[in-house]
């Protein structure tokens, strides 16, 4: 079980990963890749089922955020004690598997409900490979300041049942 301590921790710690991943996501553009606004796909997928548009920019963000900080505890009480190597490796490591399910699962499903198609791994876009690389930034910067700030924090990994 997870203390209460080493939860809050981890909430934090997938709070400012989550926030460097949406800063990574807006300098990027400066480098010549796309500006990957995922509160903005969030809000236009919530306000697709809707008459008007009775979500904000406020309610996309807030559940980046949420997803940020759930997949920081998916993070800490699922893989973090499977995946082998220092943490910079496990962030690199996690980095990149959520980079391939969110081009894989994630943006398509995410892109059709507000109302559009990118399709997997972003290729019914005309800049398939700029979408890409703008994926792995983001995630790779998620993973590496996630687990940076996890190994700062002091939370470690939680075994199974079977484990202890």
């Amino acid at each position: 079980m997870m203390s209460t301590s080493a939860f809050l921790r981890t909430l934090v710690s997938g709070f400012i990963a989550t926030f460097i991943m949406v800063m990574i996501s807006f300098f990027q553009g400066g480098l010549g890749l796309p500006v990957v606004d995922v509160g903005h796909i969030m809000k236009e997928g919530f306000n697709q089922v809707h008459v008007g548009e009775p979500y904000s920019i406020i309610w996309g963000n807030v559940a980046y955020c949420i997803v940020g900080i759930l997949l920081a505890l998916i993070w800490v009480t699922m893989l973090m004690e499977r995946v082998p190597g220092k943490w910079w490796l496990q962030g690199i490591i996690y980095g990149l598997s959520i980079s391939f399910i969110a081009g894989l699962i994630v943006a398509p499903l995410a892109a059709l409900a507000a109302g559009d198609s990118i399709g997997i791994f972003y290729f019914d876009t005309w800049f398939i490979r700029e979408l890409i690389i703008a994926g792995l930034n983001m995630h790779l910067g998620y993973g590496l300041v996630l687990t940076l700030c996890l190994k700062f924090a002091g939370v470690k990994g939680m075994k199974t049942v079977a484990e202890a």
